[in-house]
């Protein structure tokens, strides 16, 4: 089997994640890895045998590479990936699909028009608790579905963002926790929701990081779906540790619940473990971590047999556009209390 060549642009927290599935990749080989800062892409370059540039427009020319991943901050995703989807490159972002929702419209309408393929990185709809909670949905085999909670509470630190500047900042981030760290819980809220969101109700705060941050780091929302389903989220980095995220579904006819990254069925008063992580890690990165490479080896598959991407630019799109629902829910809130804080126009 030839081979398909493959970058990564961007050398930061998330690189080894990408990196060491396509080491384990038989019909992958990464061929260069990019980064702004030189010693970075120098330094993988060394560890994974491969070429490696500071500039990423050198791709756009490279026949020998077909699919690039871009694990870079939030405000480049869209850019990038415009320019790289019009060279026939096929494209797999790290979430958000974008900063801004105008930003994902317009990569919308370049995948549209590109033969190359988009996939955004949302991993835990491979998690194993995800895909049967899922199939419990469609089955109908607890009933229907009434109401559903999500809960994240993690930490993080003053140096998380110092040492990332791009972290932090409407301009470049977005936001802060609900399009960083919570956007994956929010995105698996309504995916197993299903239907459209008709109202959305909540607020941010920034409790704990107002020195550093101008974003926010703690959220709340309430969601009606039109299917009649409810979903309660909240969401903290103000938290002294990280937590696995809960998750709680109310069925009919007995409950799903997902705490410490396994998942139980409660029914007739009786408690039942369905499943629990093939690979063990604790806090936070064992949530963003542990299906990376599920996705990927199956984004690479639907390319191999020219199949769409199920985690496309629309289906991807929900999650950012959830975020910024919660945010305009938060500033029209704000707006009939003048002690809110100030929420993005």
């Amino acid at each position: 089997m030839e081979k398909t060549g493959a970058a990564i642009v961007g050398c930061g927290t998330i690189f080894e994640q990408h990196a060491r599935v396509l080491l384990a990749m038989e019909e992958a080989e990464l061929r260069l890895v990019v980064d702004s800062e030189p010693s970075k892409a120098q330094r993988e370059a060394g560890v994974y045998g491969c070429e490696w540039e500071q500039d990423y427009r050198t791709i756009l020319e490279r026949a020998d590479i077909e699919v690039v991943h871009l694990c870079t901050p939030h405000h480049l995703h869209a850019r990038m990936a415009e320019e790289l989807l019009a060279a026939g490159k096929h494209v797999l972002t790290e979430k958000p699909i974008a900063h801004t929702p105008e930003a994902a419209a317009s990569l919308r309408t370049a995948a549209a028009r590109s033969t190359a393929q988009l996939g955004v990185v949302f991993q835990n709809r491979y998690n194993e608790s995800s895909r049967k909670i899922r199939e419990t949905i469609d089955s109908m085999r607890l009933g229907r579905l009434l109401c559903l909670k999500g809960a994240v509470t993690w930490a993080r630190t003053p140096d998380y963002y110092t040492e990332n500047p791009w972290r932090g900042r409407w301009e470049t981030e977005g936001g802060g926790l609900l399009i960083n760290q919570t956007i994956h819980t929010l995105d698996l809220l309504q995916w197993f929701a299903g239907g459209e969101i008709e109202r959305i109700a909540g607020s941010i705060t920034t409790d704990a990081l107002g020195e550093y941050i101008e974003v926010e780091d703690t959220a709340h929302a309430c969601l009606d779906f039109s299917n009649g389903v409810r979903a309660l989220f909240y969401g903290t980095n103000a938290y002294l540790t990280n937590r696995p995220v809960e998750l709680e579904l109310i069925f009919e006819q007995g409950i799903l619940l997902q705490r410490q990254d396994r998942l139980y069925l409660m029914q007739g008063g009786e408690e039942t473990e369905l499943c629990r992580p093939t690979q063990s890690a604790s806090g936070a990165k064992s949530y963003w971590g542990v299906s990376h490479g599920l996705l990927i080896q199956d984004f690479y598959r639907h390319i191999r047999e020219n199949k769409p991407f199920w985690l496309d630019a629309e289906e991807s799109s929900r999650a950012l556009e959830l975020v910024y629902g919660i945010y305009e829910a938060s500033r029209q809130a704000a707006e009939l209390s003048s002690s809110s804080p100030v929420q993005p126009s």
